[in-house]
Order: C-alpha cells, then sequence, then structure tokens
C-alpha cells in the first residue's frame, strides 16, 4: 500500500492545467478590433497549451508588443517580475507603454490559470467584491448646457451614479465670445494650440466663456442632483496655462465635483501642482505616465490629488498596484482609466479590486451593444442597476476570446491570432546588438 501522507501526498492532491515549472512561451500572437477605438488584443502561447490574453492600449500599435517576441520566447511565463523587468526599458510613456503593459497583463492571466486562481489573487488578494463603475459620457456635436445635460442623463438612467462629462478647452474656441485676443485665421490648424487661452498670441478666457462653464456644470448638477458624483474629462487637454486652468476650475467649484480631469500635459508634474494647490476641487491625472518612477514625483508631491493611470500604459497589473500603494502612503486615492475592450477592463476589475485607496474604475463602452458578445465569462448584463460590476473569481482574468464575435468586429489590416514568425528575430532596434 502506497503512503501518500507528506508533501508526497499534497504535491498528488493538487490539480494544476499545467506544470508550471516546464512551461515556456512559444509565441505572441495579435488580433486587432475596433470598438471605442483601436484595440489589438494579444494572445500568449506555451508549450503546454494554455495561454494568457493581455491588451495593448487604444491607439497604439501592436507591434509595440511584437517587436518584444525575441525578449518573451522560450522564457517560463510564471516568471512575470523577472520578464517584466526585461522588457519595460522598451517602453515608455503613454502608448508606447502598450507593448510592455500587454504583455505583463496576459502573463498574469496566464500564471493565473496555471495555479487556478483569480488575477486578484496574485495581487494579494481584494479588498472588495464588487467595483464601482465611473461612466464616460460623449462630447455633445453641439455643446450647449442642455445637450450635456443629456448625456449625462443617459448614464444616470443606467444606474450609475458617478459620472463623467467632457469639459474641453477646446469648446472655448467655437462657443461666442468665450475668448479674448484668438485671430488664428492665418495659423496652420495644428499650431491653433498657441492661441488657445492663456496661450502665444495672448488669447484669454473671457467672463463670458467662464459663465458658459458654469452654465454646463450647473446643468449637469441639476440633472443628476446631489447624491451622483461628478467629474469632468478633457479640462484643460495640454492647451491653457496653469493660470487659465485655475481660473476655470475655480468658476465651476460651486458644483462640488469630484475632480477635473488631465488639467495640463502629462509631462508638466509643478503646472499640476500650481493648479492642485490653488483648487478646492481635487486634479486627476496619469493616464499617460510609466512606471512606478513616472508617478512619483506626482506622488511625493503631491502634485495630484487622485493618480488616474491607465494600466496598459502604466505598466499593468502589478506595477499599477505598487504604484497605487505607494499614493495611499501619501494620502492619495487612486481611481483608473480605461478605454478598452472587455479583456483589459476585466484586467482592471481584478485590480480594482485589490487596491485599497480606489474611487473608481472607468467604463468607456456603454454605447457599444456587441461588447460582451467578445468574450465568455461577461454578462449582457454585467454592471448592476447601482452602477457596480461583481469581481470574477475564475481563474485569471476570468475570461475568454470568442473567436467569431472578434472576427467580425477585427479591423481591415488584422489577421485573427495569425503566427508571428517576421518578429522570430531580434529585430527590436533599440538593443545595441542589433541590426534592423
Amino acid at each position: 500500500m502506497t503512503n501518500d501522507s507528506g508533501a508526497a501526498g499534497i504535491e498528488n492532491a493538487v490539480s494544476r492545467a499545467s506544470e508550471p515549472t516546464q512551461l515556456r512561451i512559444t509565441d505572441i500572437r495579435v488580433a486587432t478590433i475596433r470598438a471605442q477605438g483601436i484595440h489589438p488584443i494579444i494572445r500568449i502561447d506555451t508549450n503546454q497549451g494554455v495561454y494568457g490574453l493581455g491588451e495593448v492600449r487604444d491607439g497604439a500599435h501592436p507591434d509595440t508588443a511584437l517587436r518584444l517576441k525575441p525578449l518573451i520566447v522560450g522564457q517560463n511565463p510564471c516568471n512575470v517580475e523577472y520578464i517584466f523587468r526585461r522588457i519595460k526599458r522598451y517602453g515608455y510613456e503613454s502608448r508606447e507603454a502598450g507593448g510592455v503593459c500587454a504583455i505583463e497583463i496576459a502573463l498574469m492571466d496566464l500564471v493565473g490559470k496555471v495555479y487556478g486562481v483569480p488575477c486578484y489573487q496574485l495581487l494579494g488578494g481584494k479588498f472588495r467584491d464588487r467595483v464601482r463603475v465611473y461612466g464616460d459620457t460623449p462630447t455633445p456635436k453641439d455643446p450647449t448646457p442642455e445637450n450635456f445635460r443629456k448625456v449625462v442623463k443617459s448614464r444616470k438612467d443606467l444606474g450609475l451614479t458617478f459620472i463623467k462629462f467632457d469639459l474641453s478647452a477646446r469648446m472655448f474656441e467655437s462657443h461666442p465670445g468665450a475668448m479674448v485676443g484668438s485671430d488664428t485665421k492665418y495659423e496652420y490648424p495644428q499650431y491653433r494650440q498657441h492661441h488657445t487661452p492663456g496661450r502665444g498670441a495672448g488669447a484669454r478666457i473671457s467672463e463670458a466663456g467662464l459663465e458658459y462653464v458654469r452654465e454646463v456644470c450647473a446643468a449637469v448638477r441639476d440633472e443628476v442632483g446631489p447624491e451622483i458624483s461628478l467629474c469632468t474629462d478633457h479640462f484643460g487637454e495640454g492647451f491653457v496655462t496653469a493660470d487659465e486652468a485655475i481660473r476655470i476650475g475655480q468658476a465651476i467649484e460651486p458644483y462640488n465635483l469630484a475632480w477635473v480631469e488631465d488639467v495640463l500635459p502629462w509631462t508638466d508634474i509643478q503646472g499640476h501642482k500650481k493648479v492642485a494647490d490653488a483648487l478646492l476641487t481635487p486634479v486627476a491625472a496619469g493616464e499617460d505616465l510609466y512606471l512606478f518612477e513616472g508617478f512619483q514625483e506626482a506622488i511625493e508631491t503631491r502634485a495630484f490629488d487622485i493618480i488616474h493611470p491607465d494600466m496598459l500604459s502604466s505598466g499593468g497589473l502589478t506595477e499599477t498596484k505598487k504604484i497605487a500603494d505607494h499614493a495611499e502612503r501619501y494620502g492619495i486615492p487612486t481611481a483608473l482609466h480605461a478605454c478598452c475592450s472587455p479583456i483589459a477592463f476585466m484586467a482592471n476589475v481584478h485590480l480594482a479590486a485589490a487596491i485599497p485607496s480606489l474611487m473608481a474604475l472607468e467604463n468607456h463602452a456603454l454605447d457599444i451593444p456587441w461588447y460582451t458578445e467578445l468574450v465568455t465569462g461577461l454578462e449582457p448584463k454585467y454592471m448592476s442597476d447601482d452602477g457596480y460590476v461583481v469581481v470574477p473569481d475564475a481563474p485569471g482574468m476570468g475570461v475568454d476570446i470568442v473567436e467569431d464575435a472578434v472576427r467580425e468586429h477585427l479591423i481591415d489590416w488584422s489577421d485573427y491570432f495569425a503566427p508571428t514568425d517576421e518578429w522570430n528575430a531580434e529585430r527590436v532596434g533599440f538593443l545595441n546588438h542589433l541590426v534592423w
């Protein structure tokens, strides 16, 4: 009779999806769909049939992931931190981070499947069973206060208790009398930012312009009432100076917004601090920053009142968790920016569950009727009537691709997870010993 006591018995009792120590990455493949924008979905294959799914940030090219293929093929995907450190030097801010982050997410999904645990467990466990969603709204074609009221009402009718609306500096260019000194008729359009509020030709926001944004915020607040949290997107977009951002922010403070977002270019940390120090309304920023180091100055100088990373730029699941934990040490909460397919959205749900200081997670896909058809594991009514998403307990991210649906929404130039042999050679171009 065999004695299965002790370590050997435990070993025999473990049910595995694969043999982790023998796992090796064999390929990375891509299928790029069009939803809110362009969304490259990656699949990391292994020698044991198990695979992981990830996503390159919206608008970024799938080549940001494919060019890293020679650095990950042959590696054990369970060594997530080792692989991440190997590839992170080849990412950069904003969309240039897309490939590095997509690979990290796919590795975490793969490891979760291998060990039979959800991704949030790999981040140290969860702080909540449901994640609060904040709903993005489209900018009205005619940005009148009444039309802003309508788009926000469409989100309130879904049951959301946290809603974001666009309050763009560009709106001043089309609103009569909103600017002073804005004649740009002889300038090329791409240089218009030098003539928008506070820049170049001395353009300033007029009192009529400030009254216009007050009217927009008043209409929106009146529509949703005091129970719903409101925040604004595209607040500065890099088109206003810090002083003009302060003027706008102070004008709308009576409407008690949860935050104003992206008041200045993401590279201007000192400018953000100037605005944040001047306003009582919190300033949220960070969707284009890359890695812990990219957030460190803004956190430690309190230039942001709320960090707002997009995990598809900030470094994926583990790195963004580290960023959020560091922000918490300084009393700064986290909101998660997300404009993505269901793959990255569910990765965000796992991340959101694991962040103790979370405010809310963005949902940018509320107007896409076929969104949930792309994957298994996400019910058509995945968001509750009070605007929350349940954190799944299935292994990995808890979702998988539905081939027919993804094929239907592929962008014209994309294959469906075709082999990527053309990337087998080390052609990334930024390794010193390699040539094209």
